[in-house]
């Protein structure tokens, strides 16, 4: 059995698109373009062999047509969603088997940012594949669900083992990096990993993936109950004396506003 390897796949202006390969198959999760896929195919000598979407929005499924009309493949996606080019319809607990790669991902209901949007979870490999519900060092905005319904599945995320590699669709780490400094400025390790990212993105470098245990330590979303956080909310007027979601709630805003 090969072993299997990501690559990564710039598109847009701050996408990533992942390609997981084990030298002749592979599988793309979240193609929201179709050219930069192909043209990794091609310079791999990959085939095709599975498309994986985590949520409807059109740059994480616009090159899936392109990508059929080269392959044909089956496309797994959230069944709460209506995303045309699904062919495979998955929800939590469901799993995932790509034969030609012999990777098997389970599935994670993880609403939020959209209604259905799900994650892909491979235990073996110890890989995220989360669309936009978690960043490194933020989440995604709320578009169609709710502060309770986002954080549930941040936490849901952040319970994986704390190896796992988190592999979001984004390059937003260090402007969610600023916001989190702001709203926890005594975290050592957040100082710490701005640092490091810093470094990276100095040299071109992806700061995806991340890994679980960095974002429990370092993320604002899946530290919103800590009382710094807390304390820096009711000091910009955030945020009264509510202990329940409402904390959440106001960081979320906070971040969508912020600059």
């Amino acid at each position: 059995m090969a072993t299997l390897q990501v690559l990564t796949i710039p598109a847009f202006d701050d996408n990533y698109l992942w390609l997981v390969h084990d030298g002749v198959h592979a599988a793309v999760v979240d193609p929201g373009d179709a050219g930069p896929i192909l043209a990794a195919l091609a310079l791999h000598q990959l085939s095709l062999a599975a498309i994986l979407l985590t949520h409807h929005h059109a740059d994480h499924v616009g090159g899936v047509p392109e990508l059929l009309r080269h392959a044909s493949v089956p496309v797994y996606g959230p069944r709460h969603e209506k995303i045309p080019t699904v062919s495979h319809l998955l929800e939590q607990g469901d799993t995932v088997v790509v034969p030609e790669l012999q990777w098997q991902l389970g599935v994670l209901d993880v609403p939020g940012h959209t209604s259905g949007h799900i994650a892909y979870f491979a235990a073996v490999e110890e890989w995220l594949f989360c669309g936009d519900t978690l960043f490194a060092g933020g989440c995604g905005r709320l578009f169609e669900g709710t502060p309770e319904q986002m954080d549930a599945s941040l936490q849901k995320l952040a319970g994986l083992p704390g190896r796992t590699s988190v592999f979001c669709a984004h390059e937003y780490t260090m402007a969610n990096l600023r916001f989190a400094q702001a709203v926890e400025p005594g975290n050592v390790a957040l100082q710490e990993r701005i640092v490091r990212e810093q470094d990276k993105r100095d040299r071109h470098i992806p700061t995806v993936p991340s890994t679980i245990t960095l974002e429990r330590e370092t993320n604002p979303f899946l530290r919103w109950r800590e009382a710094e956080i807390r304390h820096s909310l009711q000091e910009a007027g955030k945020l009264g004396d509510d202990t329940g979601i409402a904390g959440f709630a106001a960081l979320r805003a906070w971040k969508n506003s912020y600059r």
